[in-house]
């Protein structure tokens, strides 16, 4: 009975945050509460159970916020803006260079783990030099939702913060044995944007003939000179090199590991707002601008540990388990990580990043350790055949922002896209089996 009732639980929470017609926050905290009474469990047990699953998570909390709020704060101040300009400069309108420029300014400008604002500085900056090129636009989705997936393994972005809240761990833990596979993923990346670049070379000279590059390139510089009040009145320029030693600082201490990821931030924070607002009125709005996001972000965590802290503690989970290792074929129990990470490109497409993590990944977790996978190995191999399609699913709202930014299509992106990404994910899942990341 309490196998069927946290199944349910599951099934129901899942079909809520397909729905899309109520924030994940709601149906996380609700929907547990009501299978832990129908299970016979009474408020006071369910509150222990909602405190211990809010102690495993606050820490991946309190790193979300601080680092939301610093990146953000990195962006108003245009640290991200002169390698942009250097970029497009650099390509000099060659189009295999376009596409690999196209790469590093999503990367980098995925640094503070939003799709929404990787969307918003890329595509605008890209897309008219595509055009004049006669580029397809869907190249350019392609290599920045790409880079930017992959960019997606930093631990203050989405995936990585929901796995280490299901499996009550430090996210910075969790995050270094990723980024050799993070490294590898942006050279894939690289290497598919050459590729795809000579490709689209070919079909542009066969097309259209040969297209006036430099003249491309001058226009799309000037324009980007034409930019709002507002931008300019929040750049700082002059503390371009201050602010980039602080970051790199906070982030090798991220790496380093001597102090907890949100204190990393937090002190960072707290250095570079003054450092480029002395104003407190200025230093206010800023992060009045940035906290919805790092607001947003920290109230599913929460609600997530809610939600795993009431199935943990009533025994939901290891019932599912146990009942699904029994009637499960033996011959694919110790693979089932394996399977589960070929098939996590589909699964991007079928399921939101809250169901895959929140509800597939603890369920997979318990099951596989009755057949001897050990919790990172399962979570690892769904992380790594997961994430490079994060921008290809249409559960992402940044996704359907940047379409419409680009005024392109779902599912000629989705058509466009999945052979590339799906065979990517599929290498970095053999490459990290092979360097031990994932265990077999």
């Amino acid at each position: 009975m309490l196998s069927l009732i946290g199944f349910i639980t599951i099934l129901i929470i899942v079909a809520l945050l397909l729905s899309g017609k109520l924030t994940p926050m709601i149906p996380l905290v609700l929907i547990p509460i009501i299978g832990a009474f129908a299970a016979g469990f009474g408020f006071g047990e369910i509150g222990g159970f909602f405190n211990d699953g809010i102690g495993d998570v606050i820490n991946v909390v309190v790193m979300f916020i601080f680092a939301i709020l610093y990146f953000g704060l990195m962006q108003d101040v245009g640290l991200f803006d002169p390698l942009i300009t250097k970029m497009i400069t650099w390509s000099k309108g060659n189009v295999v260079t376009v596409s690999v420029a196209s790469v590093i300014i999503a990367a980098v400008a995925h640094l503070d783990g939003s799709g929404a604002s990787t969307f918003l500085i890329t595509i605008p900056a890209l897309l008219p030099l595509y055009q004049r090129l006669r580029m397809n636009p869907y190249l350019l989705l392609l290599l920045v939702g790409g880079s930017a997936s992959v960019m997606n393994m930093v631990p203050w972005a989405g995936p990585l913060g929901r796995t280490a809240s299901v499996l009550k761990m430090d996210v910075t833990e969790l995050w270094r044995p990723l980024i050799p596979v993070q490294i590898i993923g942006m050279v894939l990346m690289l290497v598919l944007a050459v590729f795809l670049g000579l490709r689209e070379r070919k079909r542009i000279e066969r097309k259209y003939g040969v297209v006036d590059a430099k003249a491309a390139v001058a226009d799309i510089l000037e324009g980007a000179k034409d930019e709002t009040s507002e931008k300019h009145q929040l750049a700082r320029p002059k503390m371009l090199w201050l602010n980039v030693i602080l970051t790199i600082a906070v982030i090798g201490v991220l790496v380093w590991g001597i102090i907890p990821a949100g204190f990393a931030f937090m002190i960072g924070l707290c250095i570079a707002l003054p450092l480029n607002y002395p104003k407190i009125k200025d230093q206010t709005a800023r992060i009045r601008a940035h906290a919805p996001n790092a607001l947003t972000m920290a109230s599913i965590i929460l609600a997530a540990g809610s939600f795993l802290g009431i199935l943990s503690g009533t025994g939901m989970l290891d019932a599912i388990a146990e009942n699904t290792v029994k009637i499960m074929p033996g011959f694919i129990g110790p693979y089932l990580h394996l399977v589960l990470g070929v098939l996590g490109m589909p699964f991007e497409l079928l399921l939101s990043t809250d169901a895959y993590y929140f509800a597939l990944l603890p369920v997979a977790e318990h099951i596989g350790s009755g057949f001897g996978i050990g919790s990172l190995s399962m979570a690892y191999s769904m992380i790594v055949g997961n994430i490079v399609g994060t921008f290809i699913s249409p559960f992402s709202p940044a996704l359907w922002m940047a379409l419409g930014l680009a005024n392109l299509e779902m599912g000629k992106h989705i058509r466009y896209s999945i052979f590339w990404l799906w065979g990517i994910s599929l290498v970095l899942l053999v490459i990290s089996t092979m360097i031990g990341v994932i265990h077999i």
